[in-house]
Formats: C-alpha cells, sequence, structure tokens
C-alpha cells in the first residue's frame, strides 16, 4: 500500500530547528512535529521543506520543489516577517497565494507564541493569525497547542527550547501529536 505523501513548507517550526539541520540532514529527528505526526498516522510520508530563518516569500519560493510528488500540502510560516519588521499583509498575501496555488489539499499552520516578542510582536502574531484562518482552509492550530494559559503568547517553559523562539522536543511532540491533521 502506497502511503500519502505529505509535503510541509515553512521555515524552522517545520525543519525542527535548534534539533534538525536541514541544510546537512542531521539532528534528532525527535525535534520535528512530522516525525510525531508519522508516528500517529502510519500511512503518511511526511516529508520536510523547512529552513532556519525565511520570511513567507522565500518559503513561496520552494513551492514548486515542495510540491511536486504530493498529495498534500502543509504550509508555515510568517514569524520571520514579523521578526524582520516586515507587513503582515504581505506575510498573509504570500501565505494566501500558496494556498491557492496548491493543485492538491493544503492546510496552513497559525503562527506559535513567541517568547521573545514584544507586545507590537504580539499583536501581529494574532493580527497574523486572524488572517491566516480567514483563508478558507483547514489551520492547524499550532499557537494554541502551545500557548500557556497562565501567560497568553508565550510558550509553556516545557514546551519550548531555551532560546524562547523554537519549540522543545515537547513541544515539538505535542504538535505533531495535536496540532497535526489532514486538510
Amino acid at each position: 500500500m502506497s502511503k500519502t505523501v505529505v509535503s510541509c513548507l515553512g521555515d524552522s517550526i517545520t525543519e525542527g530547528s535548534p534539533y534538525w539541520d536541514s541544510r546537512t540532514r542531521t539532528g534528532d529527528p525527535a525535534g520535528q512535529w512530522q516525525h510525531w505526526a508519522a508516528l500517529r498516522h502510519l500511512g503518511l510520508a511526511l516529508r520536510n521543506f523547512g529552513i532556519w530563518g525565511e520570511r513567507t516569500d522565500e518559503i513561496a519560493a520552494r513551492f514548486d520543489t515542495a510540491i511536486a510528488g504530493a498529495d498534500v500540502l502543509i504550509v508555515q510560516g510568517g514569524i520571520n516577517d514579523i521578526a524582520q519588521g516586515h507587513p503582515i499583509e504581505d506575510a498573509a498575501a504570500n501565505l494566501r497565494a500558496l494556498v491557492e496555488r496548491s493543485p492538491v489539499p493544503v492546510a496552513v499552520c497559525d503562527v506559535l507564541p513567541w517568547n521573545n516578542a514584544s507586545p507590537a510582536q504580539q499583536a501581529a502574531i494574532r493580527a497574523l493569525n486572524e488572517r491566516i484562518h480567514a483563508f478558507g482552509v483547514p489551520v492547524l492550530p499550532f499557537h494554541d497547542t502551545l500557548d500557556d494559559p497562565d501567560a497568553p503568547g508565550r510558550m509553556k517553559a516545557e514546551w519550548t527550547n531555551e532560546d524562547g523562539d523554537h519549540p522543545s522536543l515537547a513541544g515539538y511532540r505535542r504538535l505533531g501529536e495535536l496540532a497535526f491533521r489532514l486538510p
């Protein structure tokens, strides 16, 4: 029986940073949410097209490579646009364009809480997530899956790496087991 090929296109959250390096294809696969999703969904082959530090325009430039041979597309991105001071309208337009361009079913991940965000950046995350939820496609709830109910807009300590930017191994596991679903 052939597996359903799920292409995962995004930034460091898709890549699995800081546990995995897509350039060298080395590291701990348990630091990728796709690893945990694949363990729960044995009929899937999840392909990782995440690269650390990329904005949505850079992610979009890799669309053709990621979509080749895919049955499903998962799109994730936006935090680097915010971190680098780019308008959320541009990030939302780039993500929406990927959704509209996809010849296969697509889901979009909303933006994670960011422990190092300023109040303005937290507001930008909320605004970008509102736009993502309005795309009319399934949204993987990455934000709510890692959001600390006692400190909204931040990841719980056990779900974030010491850098405060990326999930911990436990955080990636939560994303793969709780937030992932096929569109």
